[in-house]
């Protein structure tokens, strides 16, 4: 048995059909400039846009294009980070407008490169999967006339009939799985018709993807909401919302209906080595319940295991503590009394924020004001005299919370919406002590801060709660982008790791009667395995049909002694 591989250019005319539709991508043509009309046009530029080349393209200018929607502030994420981007690079900030980054997903140019990636793919499939309907309708060409032509090639001589290797071929070749037939007087035989399946299957699955991408911008929800332990909690209704975004397309009377309260925030840290501060247990404990009256059911919001009901999903963001104060006016009346959550700025908890008092007191002289008080709080402090007043660890081990104090008004009668977090000064005036400064004091828990001239007092209580943070999201079509991902992961393992290929047994009776057996394989592409996998049927069907004894050469006997040998 002899064996040899060739070069694997072979003649088109040389295959024929065998050679053809080992792919379903279509033939490139070039355009014949000079003849195309208007209608040569359209039809070129169509081909151009649903060739595979230009889907790819256009797949990676989406993902440049998303670059800068990670970068830069979106609207539709956070206004007030992109409000303070404006402010800090006036220059930047008409550039960035006229090309829309402020607004990427929504931008002209985002949506034309992401509907021509979506008609370029769907253009580009359709025909596809039908020609490959079609081929596996079919069946496997016939063997081309010179097979020797062929990558990976093999012969051999055989006493066996023809037909009876051709019936051992076929049944060798339907036993390793592949599709074969006899047709004249050679087997043909194709296998790995899965990697164009894949091929298709991950196209598929990228519009799928698309289309659940589009559902899930037009139509999503997300907003915050800040919960204190203890307090009413939250109910998913647009008014109980901190903020709130929505896509074009989303109506409010499909929030998903259902409700939570904290009722305890879980916190451990690390208190040594290298990651001292850093928390070991995080998590919020709710109780849940679904649509207007449902049973309560308890659940532990994690970082990275949130709440899940229906279509939405609770994320847990953030944690910080809320000290408990009493306000009381210069009667001694209470005028406030609860929790005031702060806003950490360092990951020790270090906390801001303000108490406002808008209702309910009055001065020494029964006349109606507005109090305010700039707010700043410690969980861990340093002590007196040990430098600033920051937290030494994120744990409430001495909490201390430092106040200032104000008077007039905070401005929000106005109309004008302001930031809870901050107080505005601007139409207010401040409480003096003794020494004509600022009123500021900072104070343990149980301690009282009086306000000058018998106006009142604030006492920090001898309570502590903790708050956390929950983004509320509601985005449909999230289950068909996952299922469109794991399709696309499958279909592309398979249309790089599968090879189709076919192979081609001829068996045909010689001039000198003995059978001439050709065995030919050819892949979509270069590849190792041809070679091999037709090594190996050709070693198995070699021992149904074994080599015929070559014929003596009359020569042979007249032969010259080699050099060295007897004479």
């Amino acid at each position: 048995m002899s064996k040899t591989d060739t070069s694997p250019d072979a003649a088109a005319e040389d295959l024929g059909a065998a050679g053809s539709q080992l792919s379903t991508a279509p033939k490139e043509e070039l355009p014949n400039l000079p003849s195309l009309g208007v209608v040569g046009w359209v039809r070129w530029f169509w081909r151009q846009l649903t060739s595979m080349r230009v889907a790819l393209i256009l797949l990676f200018l989406l993902s440049l294009g998303a670059i800068p929607g990670s970068l830069v502030p979106q609207n539709s994420v956070d206004e007030l980070k992109v409000e303070q981007f404006k402010m800090a690079h006036e220059t930047l900030t008409p550039i960035y407008e006229k090309l829309q980054l402020f607004d990427v997903y929504s931008s002209v140019w985002f949506s034309a490169i992401y509907i021509l990636l979506f008609i370029s793919l769907i253009g580009c499939i359709v025909p596809r999967t039908w020609q490959f309907v079609g081929q596996l309708r079919g069946r496997p060409p016939g063997a081309p006339k010179r097979l020797t032509r062929l990558p990976a090639y093999t012969t051999w001589r055989t006493e066996e009939a023809p037909e009876d290797v051709r019936e051992a071929a076929l049944e060798l070749l339907k036993g390793r799985r592949f599709r074969s037939h006899i047709e004249g007087d050679a087997v043909a035989a194709e296998k790995g018709y899965a990697r164009e399946a894949g091929n298709l299957l991950f196209h598929i699955a990228l519009i799928v993807m698309l289309v659940a991408f589009a559902v899930g911008v037009l139509f999503k929800s997300e907003g915050g909401k800040l919960v204190v332990e203890g307090d009413g909690g939250f109910a998913n209704v647009l008014p109980q919302y901190d903020d709130f975004r929505s896509g074009p397309l989303f109506d409010n009377n499909n929030l998903e209906r259902f409700s939570f309260q904290l009722d305890e925030f879980e916190d451990d840290y690390e208190r040594s080595g290298p990651g001292t501060g850093t928390a070991r247990t995080f998590k919020a404990h709710v109780t849940y319940s679904e649509g207007v009256d449902g049973p309560a059911k308890k659940k532990a919001i994690e970082v990275n295991s949130p709440l899940e009901v229906g279509d939405s999903t609770v994320y847990l963001i953030a944690h910080g503590y809320a000290p408990v104060v009493t306000v009381k006016d210069a009667r001694g009346k209470v005028v406030f009394s609860g929790a005031v959550p702060l806003l950490p700025i360092d990951a020790n908890i270090t906390s801001t924020g303000a108490i406002k008092i808008p209702d309910g007191y009055r001065n020494k002289a029964g006349e109606k004001e507005q109090l305010g008080f700039n707010a700043f709080f410690v969980p861990t402090f340093a002590g007196h005299g040990k430098g600033d007043m920051l937290s030494q660890f994120p744990a409430p081990d001495f909490p201390v919370l430092a106040l200032s104090a104000y008077h007039g008004s905070l401005g929000i009668d106005s109309g004008l919406p302001q930031n809870v977090y901050q107080l505005d000064t601007t139409k207010m005036k401040e409480f003096k002590d003794k020494n004509g400064d600022l009123l500021k004091q900072r104070m343990l828990p149980g301690e009282t801060m009086k306000l000058p001239g018998g106006q009142g007092s604030i006492t920090y209580e001898k309570e502590l709660r903790e708050w956390a943070s929950f983004q509320i999201k509601q985005q449909p079509g999230n289950i068909y982008a996952l299922a469109g991902a794991v399709a696309a992961i499958l279909g592309l393992v398979g249309s790089l790791f599968i090879q189709r290929r076919r192979v081609w047994v001829r068996a045909v009776r010689g001039e000198d009667g003995v059978t001439v057996v050709e065995m030919a394989g050819l892949g979509r592409s270069e590849s190792a395995k041809v070679p091999e996998e037709l090594g190996d049927l050709a070693a198995v069907l070699h021992a149904s049909a074994p080599s015929a004894p070559e014929p003596e050469d009359p020569t042979e006997s007249e032969a010259v002694p080699a050099e060295g040998a007897e004479k």
